[in-house]
């Protein structure tokens, strides 16, 4: 256990324990010299060696340790109290704590070793009812086994009879994991060509719906799907007859389904191969790159799971290749690229801060100053750009000034009242003084106001996108209670530096852009989009990267344990766990909200179905979602097979999840408006 509460990690001060054993039958303990180690050939159950030297404060540095794994205990007791072993255990009998003479150990052993074999022959005979069982071959000719132990124990061979015996007991143990992982290989498969059919199924829905390519060829051959339900309902039969669980023809029929709907798109994906084999080999080489560039920043991204100072080298790179980048497209003199280099570097800080957030009250309220700033200057660039050709996207062409300044006013007032109200709320609770209704009410009220305000926001992309950063600014200072209010504003500067490098990359693409339109007449989708380019994929990767960095941002936010209970004593001061975790869980949210917002507005900035690009955030999703499945394990600590495994359940929650914040924030950015692509793009441009 830490001094936070946290427990399961496999550090040797939470998992090595002191066993002690004394009495009748136990053996006296060795004297050894000090500072003296040897190998014993001792293994713990994950295969680590007991080179740890015992702690001086233990005060048993100076005698011999036999070191056990916690299963052997239960052998261990059973045998000093003359008890059967429990019948499900899977300890080794450790003779090293046994005063016994050399029969009595042979017998003792015998005994663990055949309660053992008895839990291998079980399994085996619950498996032999299956249509393809294939015995342990090891253990095929166990009775041969314990003849030759019997007659050994008779001429009075009694080592060579231990030796037989400790070989029979883990042979044993290798047939009990045969036993239990007997369907891994075999679920494994499956699961994982479900994963392939649907990410192949997305793909091609993508190509059909939202791209150009082989657009006129959307002809299924329904004829595959009859053998398709002919080899399900064979295979379930199977499944049946071989007493498989009800999960696995849910696994095996999802699988062929999704491999049916492939089959059945054999017109297209001939089609679209001819296509490709048509192209120049420019457009394979940039296709092989954008496919090695997307797999490289996704497995970036499955290993920043267990490294978070993985994104400070890596926004540390972004910076500089961003400003360089950018300050290829701006004509003239521009602070562009210095504003890029800055923010990527600012937030690159975070992931080297403690997941453990100290208080810090004035670094809070000095947050909200921040945040203030990062208003004004937004709203600075919204003022002084018009009529820069570069940026009439984020403007609308200036046809149209933001509603009305003193809904600006309003929210810059907010925030600066909830970093008050966080000094006052603060400074009750440490004199220990209770906090007053008026007080929880005016920060309830001041957290539900703001986020009703951006929806009197003026529609166009920066002004709606500055409201909604104003707007939930003042219930996330309201949560905070150290550095994470500054990685909210962090955070808001990096979004806008996504929009403006977006921004910038659609003014210096004018070219491509006019010749796209022009040569994709009658290609274009609904509400103006064009279809999706190879470049696209920047879009969905690059909101991954920030997804997750709002989610690694100020710590590993995987368990709500992980939350200061503290930071919700400005709303409630009552013990309420649900409404609790309610505001954590939302505050949570908040960071998520914001990315999902910049990812909506740049889709219309640059005029892509925003629904395509969410199919691909899925397709990229998946992708890491089968790297941790493969990941999972069932050894070791109880954090580390905890953590692999919610990694991979946060994975395949994130289709869902994404899509629910997607339908929150939709409220937010449906009415963002941008200047029209041909009274606007193909004129500046």
């Amino acid at each position: 256990m830490s001094d936070k509460g946290s427990h399961g990690d496999g550090h040797p001060t939470n998992t090595d324990t002191p066993l002690v054993a004394w009495g009748a039958g136990v053996k006296h303990p060795r004297r050894v010299s000090r500072g003296i180690y040897f190998d014993d050939g001792f293994r713990f159950i994950d295969d680590h060696v007991h080179h740890m030297p015992t702690p001086i404060e233990w005060g048993l540095s100076g005698i011999e340790r036999v070191d056990v794994n916690q299963a052997d205990i239960a052998p261990l007791m059973s045998t000093l109290l003359g008890l059967p072993c429990p019948v499900n255990s899977v300890g080794n009998l450790p003779l090293g704590y046994i005063d016994l003479n050399e029969v009595e150990e042979v017998e003792a052993a015998m005994a663990n070793t055949k309660q053992i074999l008895n839990q291998f022959l079980r399994k085996s005979n619950l498996k032999q009812s299956s249509l393809r069982f294939k015995p342990f071959k090891k253990l095929e000719n166990h009775t041969a086994i314990f003849d030759q132990i019997e007659h050994l124990l008779s001429v009075g061979e009694n080592k060579a009879a231990m030796e037989l015996l400790q070989t029979l007991r883990q042979l044993s143990m290798d047939g009990l994991y045969y036993f239990q992982t007997y369907d891994w290989s075999m679920l494994m498969m499956v699961v994982t060509l479900g994963y392939v059919g649907w990410m192949v199924n997305l793909l091609l829905h993508v190509l059909q719906s939202y791209t150009s390519f082989s657009r006129n060829i959307n002809k299924k051959n329904y004829q595959v799907y009859l053998p398709g339900f002919g080899l399900m309902v064979i295979i379930c039969v199977l499944l049946f007859l071989d007493h498989s669980p009800p999960l696995y023809h849910v696994y095996i029929g999802m699988t062929l389904f999704l491999w049916t709907q492939i089959f059945s798109e054999h017109q297209f994906l001939k089609a679209t191969w001819r296509e490709l084999c048509q192209r120049k080999s420019d457009f394979i080489w940039k296709l092989f790159a954008a496919c090695a560039l997307s797999i490289s920043v996704l497995e970036f991204l499955v290993y920043s799971f267990t490294d978070r100072k993985l994104y400070t080298f890596c926004f540390l790179i972004t910076g500089i290749v961003a400003a360089l980048h950018v300050s290829w497209f701006i004509p003239g003199k521009s602070m562009t690229p210095i504003f890029l280099w800055v923010s990527c570097w600012i937030l690159s800080t975070f992931t080297l801060m403690p997941a453990e957030i100290p208080d810090n009250t004035m670094l809070v309220i000095a947050s909200g100053a921040m945040i203030i700033l990062v208003g004004i200057a937004a709203r600075w660039l919204d003022s002084i750009i018009e009529g820069n050709k570069s940026w009439l996207g984020i403007l609308g062409c200036g046809k149209q000034k933001p509603k009305s300044q003193m809904l600006f006013y309003s929210q810059v007032l907010l925030v600066g009242l909830s970093a008050g109200m966080v000094w006052l709320s603060t400074s009750h609770r440490t004199e220990n003084q209770e906090l007053l209704k008026l007080h929880q009410l005016i920060n309830w009220s001041m957290a539900g106001i703001s986020m009703v305000l951006p929806f009197f926001a003026s529609e166009y992309l920066l002004a709606r996108l500055t409201s909604i950063f104003l707007g939930f600014a003042p219930p996330f200072l309201l949560l905070s209670i150290g550095y994470e209010a500054v990685f909210y504003g962090a955070l808001g500067l990096i979004l806008m530096s996504w929009i403006l490098y977006e921004s910038a990359l659609l003014y210096s693409n004018r070219s491509a852009m006019s010749s796209n339109v022009r040569g994709t007449k009658g290609k274009t989708l609904e509400h103006d989009d064009r279809c999706l380019l190879l470049s696209d994929i920047r879009v969905p990767l690059t909101f991954l990267v920030l997804f997750n960095v709002a989610f690694f941002g100020t710590g590993n936010f995987a368990s709500i344990a992980s939350f200061e209970i503290s930071s919700v004593y400005r709303f409630i001061t009552i013990f309420s766990p649900f409404l609790m975790a309610a505001l954590l869980i939302f505050k949570l949210f908040i960071p998520f909200m914001l990315v999902i917002c910049a990812f909506s507005a740049i889709t219309k900035l640059i005029r892509v179905p925003r629904l395509g690009c969410y199919f691909l955030v899925i397709l990229c999703s998946d992708v890491m979602t089968i790297h941790f499945f493969f990941l999972v394990r069932n050894t070791g600590s109880w954090m580390e097979i905890g953590n692999s495994i919610s990694h991979f359940g946060i994975m395949s929650a994130q289709v869902v999840f994404v899509l629910l914040l997607f339908a929150v924030t939709n409220v937010y950015t449906k009415g963002i408006q941008i200047g029209s692509l041909k009274s606007s793009s193909l004129k500046a441009l």
